[in-house]
């Protein structure tokens, strides 16, 4: 028997095979280690920053809608997940550049036969035992990707982080939109409060003069009856405006992940308003929103998951290299091979298809996404109208009218020219529309939010004017 005679001695392989294995574990052992020390630094860093960060904000005793915005992006739960989600795809996009590892075979037959030639070599029990010895077999293998493959993953995963990113930034936005909702609810309740409380007093001064009244013989006692009923009604309804500011800043504080407010009250005022814009310029605009860019960039992903499909029908080459060795003759013969399957009946068809039919979803999402915004902006948009007219017409006729009404009408009960059922009727009807103009104001507030959410960017930045503003006053 002929062998490749290599210029190394007989234990040449263990004594190779022993270092190969012992480098490889190094090699894995210190790559791990590496890698697990980056990552604990990263969490660390993060951490400190956070840290840095959260401390940096806290509840004031006046708490404003910026403030309020910064608790809510810092704390909130929901969104921190969207950013865990963002850091764990950039492991994907990671994970999708590499390489494949080499894989190391060994492999030994006839474990054992390892005794030497003895006598002729070329006699029948030789050639037995010389068939029959230990062979030992190392080969090394690396899989080669052809057809652009690694190229095409690490593009699909980077367009996957961006769709992530869009998802956070839609988050982010719905949480800024809802944490201004909640806010103007607060702002609404302290100021529902305050006209509670200033009705409460009106209707003491009315109960006050209907006594006088009663002492002096000039009314019947029962109207004095009738006065204490109504003060009692304001009264459950001053404690009714105290338990719905109380729910309204528990429900503001929430979103922060604060079981309990620690602000005194917020700040705001919510008679400043902005005349509504020109639905055109917001139609534009409602398409910048991270949802419709969203959508887009979903077309785009779509696409390379299909170019990735595209490159699985190119079958891979593996490459496989090594040594034989005899370990009765001493003889070392280099191997080597090459494998590649044959794209005969699986050639990735399936998987062709729903990757195609993926992107026709995604276009179809994409046209669906734009009705949805657009629709829901006209509803909004038609709704922001009508309260805006609501609070013009308060602000101009019901409301002036209502008071001039209820003062004339109490300076005359006082000198006997009206009777305490036009007293009383005045007093409620000023109350009711007092009322109705601090719910249209923060309804008004309420859909300009839901504007600003649906747009993504403030609604002043969409005038193409000053004098955007106006402040009403009394």
């Amino acid at each position: 028997m002929k062998l490749i005679s290599l210029s190394s001695p007989r234990s040449w392989v263990a004594t190779e095979l022993r270092f190969m294995l012992l480098s490889y574990i190094l090699l894995l052992f210190f790559s791990s280690q590496i890698e697990a020390s980056a990552d604990t630094f990263s969490d660390a860093s993060n951490r400190t920053n956070n840290h840095t960060i959260d401390s940096s904000i806290n509840e004031a005793s006046n708490l404003t809608l910026h403030d309020a915005v910064s608790l809510a992006l810092l704390r909130n739960p929901e969104l921190a997940a969207f950013s865990k989600e963002m850091r764990a795809l950039e492991g994907a996009t990671l994970q999708a550049g590499l390489l494949r590892n080499p894989e190391l075979s060994v492999n030994v037959e006839n474990v054992g036969n390892i005794q030497k030639l003895r006598g002729d070599i070329n006699a029948p029990d030789s050639i037995v035992q010389e068939v029959v010895q230990q062979v030992t077999t190392i080969r090394i293998g690396q899989l080669i990707e052809l057809g652009g493959k690694r190229t095409a993953r690490v593009n699909a995963a980077l367009l996957g982080e961006e769709l992530a990113a869009k998802d956070y930034e839609t988050k982010r936005i719905e949480i800024i939109a809802q944490v201004a909702g909640v806010f103007t609810e607060v702002l609404a309740a302290q100021e529902r409060l305050k006209l509670a409380v200033e009705t409460y007093q009106v209707a003491q001064n009315v109960v006050s003069t209907v006594t006088g009244r009663v002492q002096a013989g000039k009314v019947p006692p029962i109207e004095e009856t009738r006065v204490q009923i109504g003060l009692s009604t304001t009264r459950i309804e001053q404690e009714q405006a105290q338990r719905d500011l109380i729910s309204a800043r528990r429900r503001l504080a929430l979103l922060w992940n604060s079981s309990s407010p620690q602000f005194d009250k917020v700040l705001g005022d919510m008679e400043i308003m902005t005349a509504p814009p020109n639905f055109q310029v917001l139609e534009k605009r409602v398409l910048d929103n991270p949802m419709a860019l969203r959508a887009m960039k979903n077309i785009e992903h779509r696409k390379a998951l299909l170019e990735v499909e595209q490159t699985r029908r190119i079958p891979n080459l593996t490459l496989n290299a090594g040594v034989v060795n005899y370990a009765l003759v001493g003889g070392n013969t280099a191997i080597a091979s090459i494998m590649m399957p044959l794209p005969l009946f699986d050639r990735n068809q399936g998987n062709l298809k729903e990757a195609y039919q993926r992107v026709d979803k995604a276009e179809d999402e994409q046209t669906m996404m734009k009705l949805r915004l657009k629709t829901e902006l006209a509803q909004t948009y038609e709704a922001m109208l009508a309260a805006w007219s609501e609070i013009n017409l308060l602000r101009e006729e019901i409301l002036p009218g209502a008071k001039s009404a209820f003062h004339v009408i109490r300076r005359g009960y006082e000198l006997g020219k009206f009777g305490l059922l036009e007293l009383l009727d005045a007093q409620r009807v000023l109350f009711q529309n007092q009322l109705l103009y601090v719910r249209a104001l923060a309804n008004y507030q309420r859909l300009m939010n839901d504007i600003e959410r649906l747009i993504a960017a403030p609604i002043d930045s969409v005038m193409t004017h000053r004098g955007i503003e106006k402040k009403v006053k009394e």
